[in-house]
């Protein structure tokens, strides 16, 4: 009997340092760029020159407040006040550890009201497009960090439909093919949106493994963003459309050994919250 509880208590013992081993997952935060004078209206794709209109530059600094509330642990009553809600119909809010630096805080301190464990951004990433870094640009300072500018989160590469008008796009016969079918189109002389997907993942992944445990911020564009969730949640590329990604949004996607954990999508609001749970 002895030899037997001797033997339970080692294989206890080696569990619970598998589970000790076991990294944290890194927590990116995804920001659509701001709104400009094409946003609703063309295709601007990856046309140089385009910068963020007054709304734009103003939401950029809305959601870098979030942002830097979250870095400093501030609770509801500190930072914004919420301007929206998720796609799940919640305000963001999501209860449990934090992944990475701070861990040890009970689930009472993610409640609403209380105060925030602290989440260090350990880095802000963007696309090379100006009007993305343009909104990297205060969040960084915010989180006093620097803008770091990858290619991988680029915007999909439109090709011969760069500038084109949306009312004109929609009437052409490919349109449908677009929103039904997207896997199976590439636009000329441009980019696929499985080759879009299959970078942006590649990126979001080459990113998390430069930071284990840790939070960082990723500034992007609708497309890109919203195939990131359609891959986190193992949906379908064919439905990614049905994402909505506003400028400015918040998109938060943890990433561990064990998988990508959907936080929150499209959200506005409060960010203090955005732990997994």
């Amino acid at each position: 009997m002895a030899d037997a509880e001797r033997a339970t208590a080692a294989r206890s013992a080696r569990r619970t340092a598998t589970r000790r081993r076991t990294p944290p997952a890194t927590v990116v935060l995804l920001v659509r760029h701001g709104t400009t004078t094409t946003t609703g209206k063309a295709l601007p794709g990856r046309a140089p020159g385009l910068h963020l209109a007054d709304s734009g530059r103003a939401q950029a600094d809305a959601v870098a407040a979030r942002i830097a509330a979250l870095a400093h642990g501030k609770g509801d009553g500190d930072g914004d006040a919420p301007e929206g809600r998720t796609a799940g119909g919640h305000d963001g809010e999501l209860v449990g550890k934090p992944a990475g630096r701070g861990n040890g805080s009970t689930p009472g301190a993610a409640k609403r009201g209380a105060r925030r464990e602290a989440r260090r951004i350990a880095a802000v990433y963007s696309s090379p497009l100006e009007r993305a870094r343009e909104t990297a640009a205060p969040i960084a300072a915010a989180v006093g960090c620097d803008v770091r500018v990858d290619d991988g989160l680029l915007e999909l590469d439109v090709g011969t439909w760069t500038g084109l008008e949306l009312k004109a796009a929609t009437k052409r016969p490919e349109w449908a093919t677009i929103q039904r079918y997207p896997s199976g189109f590439a636009f000329p002389n441009g980019e696929s949106f499985f080759a879009m997907q299959a970078r942006v993942v590649a990126t979001l992944d080459r990113l998390r493994t430069a930071h284990p445990g840790e939070t960082i911020v990723a500034v992007s564009h609708a497309d890109p963003i919203r195939a990131a969730v359609a891959h986190a949640m193992g949906t379908h590329l064919d439905l990614f459309q049905r994402v909505v990604i506003s400028p400015c949004s918040l998109t938060a996607i943890a990433y561990g050994d064990g998988g990508p954990m959907v936080l929150t999508v499209n959200t506005t609001g409060d960010a203090t919250s955005l732990v997994p749970s």
